[in-house]
């Protein structure tokens, strides 16, 4: 018997039971450890457990630090890039004197869709910092540049004033912006989606968009307050305007300070010297991963782009609604899209990312045109909201998971280039010019010619997201 007991305790090793109690905490299994082993290892193993169980509280509590440091830094960069789009109904007679509104928009919106040109050499820029010389030095020196462009677009004169100087100021500004703007989303993807933990990398990297689409909520907000109780119309047109973005400069200090205090990756520590080179020549052995880049993003930015930014001039715009009532509308409808984010991205975790972006690219191609349609036509603002909420619901299928899925296709060495580039030179083109295009083909008398861009967008994204594979079972993030 005695030498029964021997041989059970020479096969017991610590090791050998060390990882059957990893096994059942990750099944979720409460064992009594007392009716497996006998008294005198009872106490050492529930020691163990409880250790065990306390490192893994410390690992979530660690990387959900990150991730709101990495997500709050997110959300003052898209408030400052947004706060342009926001109040460019009210400070667009300020830089563009002219007794058309709609060209006005037209000209605002071509600085608009000017920052986004550089977007690009964001992309690039930022995207091989953070692969040479880590995620977070990127993200902090991109929200830096971020607050210098506000303080500008804040402290310039008008037209009135300086003349010629006060939009060429606005354009420099808009183009710092851009720069900012272009290298925060690949570094940002690539840096939730490698804090997150493989089980729940869908729902974490969610909160990119989240953040994303909190900046126009707060943008919006202080919209609001400025509209409806601190200054009148007539004061917003003057100089009211300026207030967001100097608020806009002092939250990227703020994020500054934040995204100091950050961990850098796991994924980009354990790369080696040889690893960290990054650059256009390394991108260029992943073709079809850059192609792939491209194709999600095109119907997905535009489809983002009309149905949020936009959405608040084309509610003035086309639909005639007041810039108070369009601005409570979007704030509302934001705010419901920013909540259905998680949920997305949690539901891409259970059944994959491919199951989501087909439906975005089925109900975005055959829904887009009556969408727009309607909300040209409608006059009932509860009719007119239910049908933006429709629309951010297609629109979530996209935005919830495409950045943890363009952060799956690329290794660690060329991540966050492989995210940020491709995806910058795709929303430079279609998604930066959608707003312009929208004004233009109104300002021609063929509006309804832009639904029909947005839809064969989609469609063309829609062949891309039915042949490729699903990321969630094929992910190049290493645990």
């Amino acid at each position: 018997m005695r030498e029964g007991a021997n041989a059970i305790r020479m096969k017991i090793t610590p090791r050998f039971l060390y990882k059957i109690i990893i096994f059942l905490i990750n099944k979720g299994v409460k064992v009594k450890f007392h009716s497996i082993i006998q008294n005198p290892l009872h106490h050492s193993f529930s020691t163990m457990e409880k250790t065990i169980q306390q490192n893994e509280i410390k690992d979530v509590e660690y990387r959900l630090k990150s991730i709101f440091g990495g997500s709050v830094g997110n959300l003052v960069e898209w408030y400052d890039w947004y706060t342009y789009s926001a109040f460019a109904l009210y400070f667009s007679p300020a830089f563009f004197p002219n007794s058309n509104p709609t060209a006005q928009l037209l000209d605002t919106a071509g600085i608009f869709a000017v920052g986004f040109l550089m977007r690009p050499i964001g992309g690039w820029l930022f995207g091989s910092i953070a692969d040479k010389l880590g995620r977070k030095r990127s993200m902090t020196l991109s929200v830096l540049i971020m607050a210098i462009g506000s303080l500008i677009i804040g402290l310039t004169p008008g037209y009135k004033q300086i003349g010629i100087a006060a939009p060429l100021l606005l354009i420099f500004a808009r183009l710092i912006q851009g720069l900012s703007t272009g290298g925060e989303y690949g570094t940002s993807a690539t840096y939730l989606s490698e804090m997150a933990t493989k089980k729940h990398r869908g729902f974490y990297s969610s909160f990119q968009y989240v953040t994303l689409i909190g900046g126009q909520l707060l943008a919006l907000g202080i919209q609001l307050i400025l509209q409806n109780w601190l200054l009148t119309p007539a004061e917003l047109h003057e100089w009211g305007w300026r207030i967001p973005f100097f608020i806009g400069a002092i939250l990227s200090f703020i994020a500054l300070y934040l995204r100091r205090h950050i961990d850098e990756t796991s994924a980009f520590k354990r790369k080696s010297s040889a690893d960290k080179k990054g650059g256009i020549a390394i991108l260029m052995k992943y073709p079809k991963e850059v192609f792939t880049v491209v194709g999600l993003t095109l119907g997905g930015t535009i489809a983002f782009y009309t149905f949020s930014t936009y959405m608040q001039k084309f509610l003035v715009n086309t639909v005639h609604l007041s810039k108070e009532t369009s601005t409570t509308l979007s704030f509302v409808s934001l705010l419901v899209f920013a909540i259905m984010q998680p949920l997305f991205g949690l539901l891409s975790d259970k059944i994959g990312r491919k199951p989501l972006l087909i439906g975005f690219g089925v109900l975005g191609t055959l829904c887009t045109y009556p969408i727009l349609t309607g909300l040209a036509e409608e006059t009932n603002t509860t009719v007119i909201f239910l049908l933006m909420i429709g629309a951010l619901i297609i629109v979530s299928g996209y935005t919830s998971i495409n950045a943890v899925v363009k952060a799956e296709l690329f290794p660690a060495e060329i991540r966050a280039l492989g995210v940020g580039l491709p995806y910058a030179l795709t929303v430079a083109i279609f998604g930066g010019t959608a707003e312009y295009f929208a004004l233009w083909f109104k300002n021609i008398g063929h509006e309804n010619y832009f639904y029909w861009y947005v839809t064969g967008c989609i469609l063309i994204s829609l062949i891309l997201y039915t042949t490729m594979k699903d990321t969630k079972h094929h992910s190049k993030i290493e645990d």
